[in-house]
C-alpha cells in the first residue's frame, strides 16, 4: 500500500491546533480563550456508508487548547448542521480536554463532516429515558423499548406506532457435561437462561442513550457464566446495538458449552403469504422467502409477475390479486414453512435449511462460503432483524427462525451454534511425567512452554460479541438488507486524519510516512510489507474462531510451512513483545482501514481472552501458548492496558473502557501469583512481609498504563500520585532502573529497597513501557525520574566499556539489540546527542548494506502442489517478536532521531 500522504489542508488544521496550544499557559479558562479549530472528520472506509444506525468515535484535542466544558457541534461539507452529542474522555494534566466523544445519527451518513466548537443541533425525534416502575423505557419517535430492572429478558418489547414488533429479547446458554457422546454413556444436558440483576443507565441522550445489564445465567439449580450487556440506542435508528460479554467460570472438566445465543420474538400477525425471512449471503447477497411461497406453481395458480414480484420484495400482496382456485381455499395447499436455519460452522462454508415445523424433515435449501451474519422474521406490518458481528470469522456460529408459521417467530443468534461440537475448555496436554519445577524447565528448553499442573486453566476468561437488533415497520427489500447486513459486518465508523492525531501530541513518539528518500522508503516498504503479510496470514491460516479470531501466531515453522500453532510457546501469540501497540501505532500514522479492523479484533481478543476475569489470576494474563489459557506464566505484561487505551480513545468504546478500569488494581495479583517463582533467587527478590516483587518493564509498566489511563479519565490525583511514588523510587535506588525489579509495597506504589543489585532482562522494555514512559514525562515532571530512565536509554545497547563503566560489570540479558534501539533513539533526542543518534541507526540499520537491502526487499514465494494443504504465499524469515518489536523501532526511531537516517544510511553503504 502507497503511504499516506496528509491533505495540505488537514497539515494546516494540525498546524493551527499545535500553534493554538503552544501559545498559551496559564489556567485552562485563559486557554479556552483560544477555541479549537475546526475539525475535519472522515468515514473509516472512505466514503459514507450506504446506510448508518448511528457512529461514536472520540476526537483528540492539543494539551491547553480546550476546556473541558467546551460544546461541539457537526457540520457536513455543505454548511448543514447534524445533531451530534459530546463528552469527554480524557483530560491533560492542566485540566484541559485531551480526548472528547461524540455520537450521531443516522442522518450523519454524509460527506465532508467536521467537528467544530458552539452549541450542538438537537435531533428532532431525540432519545429519551424514562423510569417507569419496574422498567426503564427508551424512546425515539414512535419507537419504544421497554428494558426490565430485573429478571429473564434483556427487553420486554419494543413497539412502533404503538404496534409491538420485538418481545422478549433475552440470552440463552445450553450446556453439557460430557465433551462427547461415549458408546455406553450418557450426556446430561442443561438449558441456562438468564437472569439480570441490575441495570445502570449510562447515557441518556439525546443522540444516544446506553444502559447496562449486568446478570448470571441460570437452569435454575446453579448460576453461572457473568453476563454484561450494554444496549446502544440512536435518534432516529430502528435498532439497537448489543455489545454482550461473558466470563467463563465453569470447571472445564465436566462444563462443556453446547450453544450460546441471543434469542427475541417477532409477532407475526400477517397472512403467511405476507411473512417473509431473510439471510445475508456472500458479499451483498441476500437469501429471501416467503413462510409460504406464491412463486413456481403450476399454471392455474400461479399468481401475475406483478403478485410475484411484490412477495419476492417483501411487499404486501392482497388476496384479492391472487387467481381463483387459490383464493377458494387453495392456499391451504401450500405449505407453510416454519422453521429456517443457516448454520456457519467454519470460516470457509455455510448451509442453509428449512423445515415445515418441529417434527418433520429438513430440507437442504442452499449454501454458500461467508455469511454476513444478519437474518429477519416479519411482514408487511413489520418485523425483526438480528445480525451478529464477525459471523463468519467466529465460526461456529448460526442464525435460526423457528415457528414463523405461528403466532410468534423465534429468532436467534448464536454466538456458538449447538450444531458445532460443544465448546472443549479443557487443558490440551497432561503433564506427561513433568511433576518437578526442574522437569519443567527443561520442557520449557524444549518446547518453549512454560508448563505447570493446573495452571492451564480457563477459568476467568471472557468474550465479547457485538450485534444489532432492529425493530422494522415492514419488511426490507433485498437492497435494504444487504445494505443492513454491511452495518452489521462492518460498522460505519467516523474518524480523524492521521495528521490530526498526531497534531494534538498524543501517543509519544510516531510520525506521518516519509518515503522521500531511498532509505526512508525502504523502511516504510518494510513496514507496509509486514503488516500486509500478517492480514494475508490471517486469511491463508484460518486465524479465525469463536477464541482465536483476532490474535496472531508467534513463530514460523518452514519445514512444514506452517506457524508452530502446536508446538508450546511457539503458539498463538497473546500480545508478546507488544504486536496490539505494533498494529495501532501503524493505524496511527498510515489511517488504514483494514489496519483499524485487523487491529480491532485483536484488542477485542487479547483484552478478553486472553486475560483473567475473575478467579486468582484476576488481573493477569496468559503467555503465549497452544491455547490462550494454556501456559503457566500468568503476568500483567499480557493484560496490559498500553493495548487496549488507543482502541479506547479513538472509538469511546466502553467495554475496553471497563477493562481497562479493572486492571487499576491488577497488581494485588502479585500476591497469589509468583511471577518469578522459577527463578534461582536474586537479590531484588528479598521480599519483606507485606511487600511482593514487581519488576519495572513487565510489571509496573503495565500498571502505570492502567493508572494514567483512569488518571487521563477521571481526573483522580490519587492514580497520578501512585505513579509518582513508583517513578520517584525507582530513582531512588542505586542501581536505578538497571536494579530491574525491587520489592513493592501494594498500599502505595512504592519500591522499597536500597536496589544495590543489577538485573538486567531484554523484556523489561519491550511490553509497553517506552511508549508510556515517553507519554508520562511529557506529562509529569520528575527530573530524577527522567535522569533514570535517559539512563538506561543510553547504556541499554551501550559498548561493553561504557556499560561496564557505568555498572561495574557487562550484564547478562541485554539482547533485542534493534527493538532496543529506540531507547538509544529517545536519549539522543532528549539530550540533543548527534552521535548517540548516529548509534542508535546503527543498531537498528546494522553495519552491513547488503544485509539491510536484502531485509528491506525481502518478499514471499508461493509454495502450492503436495507439500502444503492449499497453495500459499511464504515468508519463512518472518517472526512475530521480530516483526513487532522492528517495526516500532523503525516508527520511533525516524520519529525522534529521523533528521540522522540518511547519514547513518551512508556510513553503512546505502545509498538505494
Amino acid at each position: 500500500m502507497a503511504c499516506v500522504k496528509p491533505s495540505r489542508r488537514a497539515l494546516l488544521l494540525g498546524a493551527g491546533a499545535l500553534a493554538a496550544a503552544q501559545a498559551v499557559s496559564g489556567p485552562v479558562l485563559a486557554a479556552a480563550r483560544n477555541a479549537p479549530v475546526d475539525t475535519p472528520l472522515r468515514w473509516l472506509d472512505g466514503e459514507k456508508p450506504a446506510r448508518l444506525e448511528g457512529a461514536t468515535f472520540g476526537v483528540p484535542w492539543p494539551r491547553g487548547a480546550v476546556r473541558p466544558s467546551q460544546a461541539f457541534r457537526l457540520r457536513s461539507g455543505d454548511g448543514r448542521e447534524t445533531p451530534t452529542q459530546s463528552w469527554p474522555i480524557a483530560y491533560w494534566p492542566d485540566g484541559s480536554l485531551k480526548w472528547s466523544a461524540h455520537a450521531v445519527t443516522p442522518d450523519a451518513a454524509v460527506e465532508g463532516l467536521s467537528i467544530l466548537p458552539g452549541a450542538p443541533k438537537a435531533p428532532a425525534r431525540p432519545v429519551r429515558v424514562v423510569e417507569d416502575g419496574a422498567e426503564i423505557v427508551v424512546a425515539s419517535g414512535d419507537l419504544e423499548w421497554r428494558i426490565p430492572k430485573s429478571g429473564p429478558v434483556l427487553v420486554s418489547q419494543a413497539s412502533r406506532a404503538g404496534r409491538v414488533t420485538v418481545q422478549n429479547l433475552s440470552l440463552v446458554a445450553l450446556s453439557q457435561d460430557k465433551a462427547e457422546l461415549a458408546p455406553t454413556g450418557v450426556v446430561q444436558s442443561a438449558r441456562h437462561a438468564v437472569q439480570i440483576r441490575k441495570v445502570t443507565v449510562e447515557q441518556t441522550g439525546p443522540v444516544r442513550a446506553v444502559l447496562k445489564l449486568d446478570g448470571v445465567h441460570s437452569d435454575g439449580s446453579r448460576e453461572w457464566l457473568p453476563v454484561s450487556v450494554r444496549l446502544y440506542f440512536y435518534a432516529g435508528a430502528e435498532s439497537v446495538r448489543i455489545v454482550h460479554s461473558f466470563i467463563f467460570d465453569g470447571d472445564p472438566a465436566r462444563d462443556f458449552i453446547r450453544g450460546l445465543g441471543v434469542v427475541v420474538q417477532a409477532p407475526m400477525t400477517d397472512e403467511s403469504y405476507n411473512r417473509h425471512v431473510r439471510f445475508s449471503g456472500e458479499g451483498p447477497g441476500v437469501w429471501g422467502e416467503a413462510v409460504r411461497t406464491l412463486t413456481g406453481l403450476r399454471t392455474r395458480a400461479n399468481p401475475t409477475p406483478a403478485v410475484r414480484s411484490a412477495q419476492i420484495e417483501g411487499q404486501a400482496v392482497v388476496l384479492a390479486d391472487l387467481p381463483e382456485i387459490l383464493r377458494n381455499d387453495g392456499l391451504q395447499w401450500i405449505p407453510e414453512w416454519g422453521d429456517f436455519t443457516l448454520s456457519q460452522l467454519s470460516p470457509d462454508g455455510f448451509t442453509l435449511r428449512k423445515r415445515t415445523s418441529d417434527g418433520h424433515a429438513w430440507i437442504d435449501s442452499n449454501a454458500g462460503a461467508r455469511s454476513r451474519g444478519l437474518v429477519y422474521a416479519g411482514g408487511a406490518t413489520g418485523g425483526v432483524a438480528l445480525g451478529l458481528k464477525d459471523f463468519w470469522q467466529r465460526a461456529p456460529t448460526g442464525l435460526e427462525v423457528r415457528n414463523a408459521h405461528t403466532d410468534a417467530a423465534q429468532i436467534t443468534a448464536w454466538l456458538w451454534s449447538p450444531e458445532a461440537p460443544p465448546m472443549d475448555m479443557r487443558p490440551y496436554r497432561s503433564a506427561n511425567g513433568m511433576d518437578t519445577t526442574a522437569e519443567e524447565m527443561v520442557g520449557l528448553n524444549i518446547t518453549y512452554e512454560d508448563y505447570e499442573d493446573g495452571w492451564d486453566d480457563a477459568h476467568g476468561v471472557a468474550r465479547t460479541s457485538e450485534l444489532t437488533l432492529w425493530a422494522l415497520g415492514a419488511t426490507p427489500s433485498h437492497a435494504e438488507f444487504s445494505a443492513m447486513a454491511e452495518q452489521v459486518a462492518d460498522p460505519a465508523r467516523l474518524t480523524v486524519e492521521p495528521a490530526r492525531l498526531h497534531a494534538a501530541g498524543v501517543f509519544g513518539d510516531w510520525g506521518l510516512p516519509d518515503a522521500s528518500t531511498p532509505i526512508r522508503q525502504g523502511l516504510e516498504g518494510r513496514l507496509t510489507y509486514l503488516l500486509d503479510h500478517y492480514m494475508k496470514e490471517a486469511e491463508q491460516r484460518r486465524w479465525y474462531g469463536f477464541w482465536s479470531y483476532g490474535d496472531v501466531m508467534h513463530t514460523y515453522d518452514p519445514d512444514r510451512h506452517m506457524w508452530r500453532y502446536d508446538v508450546g510457546g511457539y503458539a498463538w501469540d497473546n500480545s508478546e513483545l507488544s504486536t496490539d501497540l505494533w498494529l495501532w501505532t501503524s493505524y496511527l500514522r498510515t489511517g488504514r482501514a483494514d489496519l483499524f479492523k485487523f487491529a480491532e479484533a485483536m484488542t477485542r481478543h487479547t483484552g478478553e481472552v486472553d486475560v483473567y476475569h475473575l478467579g486468582r489470576f484476576k488481573g493477569f494474563g496468559t503467555r503465549h501458548g497452544v491455547q490462550h489459557w494454556s501456559d503457566s506464566s500468568k503476568q500483567p505484561r499480557v493484560s496490559n492496558v498500553a493495548y487496549r487505551r488507543i482502541y479506547y480513545f479513538l472509538t469511546a468504546d466502553e467495554r475496553v473502557g471497563d477493562l481497562m478500569r479493572e486492571l487499576t488494581t491488577s497488581e494485588e495479583a502479585l500476591l497469589n501469583v509468583d511471577i518469578s517463582r522459577k527463578l534461582p533467587p536474586a537479590p531484588g527478590r528479598a521480599v519483606p512481609e507485606g511487600q511482593v516483587v514487581s519488576g519495572f518493564g513487565t510489571s509496573w509498566g503495565a500498571f502505570i498504563a492502567a493508572w494514567l489511563t483512569e488518571w487521563e479519565r477521571t481526573r483522580d490525583p490519587r492514580w497520578r500520585d501512585r505513579i509518582l511514588n513508583g517513578m520517584n523510587t525507582i530513582a531512588g535506588l542505586k542501581r536505578r532502573w538497571f536494579a530491574g525489579e525491587a520489592p513493592f509495597d501494594l498500599a502505595t506504589g512504592r519500591y522499597q529497597g536500597q536496589g544495590d543489585y543489577v538485573g538486567v532482562s531484554h523484556l523489561s522494555a519491550v511490553f509497553g513501557v517506552v511508549e508510556m514512559t515517553s507519554e508520562l514525562l511529557d506529562l509529569l515532571d520528575v527530573p530524577a525520574y527522567r535522569a533514570a530512565w535517559l539512563e538506561y536509554c543510553r547504556y541499554y545497547n551501550a559498548p561493553p566499556a561504557e556499560i561496564s563503566a557505568l555498572l561495574g560489570t557487562v550484564p547478562p540479558g541485554r539482547s533485542l539489540v534493534e527493538g532496543h534501539s529506540r531507547l538509544t533513539a529517545y536519549a539522543a533526542h532528549q539530550e540533543n546527542d548527534h552521535a548517540l543518534a548516529l548509534r542508535a541507526w546503527s543498531e537498528f540499520l546494522g553495519r552491513d548494506a547488503q544485509s539491510l537491502r536484502a531485509l528491506l526487499n525481502a518478499r514471499t514465494t508461493t509454495v502450492g502442489g503436495v507439500d502444503v494443504l492449499r497453495p500459499i504465499e511464504e515468508d519463512p524469515q518472518v517472526s512475530t517478536n521480530d516483526a513487532a518489536q522492528w517495526s516500532l523501532a523503525a516508527i520511533q526511531n525516524l520519529a525522534l532521531v529521523g533528521d540522522s537516517l540518511e547519514e547513518a544510511a551512508l556510513r553503512i553503504g546505502f545509498t538505494s
